[in-house]
């Protein structure tokens, strides 16, 4: 068992793990809200649009695309300007949610059966899965919606178990600490909407 953890973690290229610090880097600084996160979404994502190219992951890496797009947008938005303020901490109502998954839902059949192929499995379908609730997810983040981070809990499992299949073990790790984390941002960003909304 050790041995093929050893192997695994030799297995990595240094672009990845790169990659995987990046993105950490991101989420950490997500939690505390700080807009500088967005500069280091965009590092971690065009790298990692070369990492999943590699590994065969054709939406994961054209997601890394629109990572970078909507990070631009998490930028302004989480900035303000001199005529808006920041983004405050928001919610949605259920009935948005319920439309939301089951957008993403008919998205990642029909996704998944375009780029699947005989004997594929889940692979297509899971790939589409992660990458069409990333894209809702991102910019629930960027209009600070705290919702995402129970949205992040579930995408990072399921991409986990995907990158994992796929010998991308270092970030197969990160995303099981994503879901971690995204626990703590969840708490974090909710002790912060009650205190804002008692102030």
């Amino acid at each position: 068992m050790a041995d093929a953890v050893v192997a695994a973690i030799a297995a990595v290229t240094p672009l990845e793990w790169l990659a995987v610090a990046l993105a950490i880097a991101y989420l950490l600084l997500a939690i505390r809200q700080n807009a500088w996160c967005w500069a280091f979404a965009i590092a971690s994502s065009a790298l990692y649009f070369t990492v999943f190219l590699r590994a065969g992951l054709v939406m994961q890496s054209a997601l890394q695309v629109f990572f970078i797009g909507m990070a631009v947008y998490g930028w302004r938005q989480w900035r303000g300007t001199a005529t808006r303020a920041p983004a405050p901490i928001r919610r949605w109502p259920a009935r948005r949610h319920a439309l939301a998954l089951l957008a993403i839902g008919l998205a990642t059949l029909v996704n998944g059966a375009l780029v699947g192929h005989e004997g594929a499995g889940f692979v297509p379908y899971a790939d589409a899965g992660v990458a069409w609730a990333s894209v809702l997810t991102t910019w629930l983040v960027a209009r600070k919606l705290i919702e995402n981070w129970l949205y992040w809990i579930v995408i990072d499992v399921v991409a986990a178990a995907l990158y994992g299949s796929q010998g991308l073990h270092a970030t197969a790790a990160l995303y099981v600490l994503y879901a971690a984390l995204a626990v703590r941002g969840y708490l974090s960003w909710r002790r912060e909407a009650v205190s804002s909304a008692h102030a």
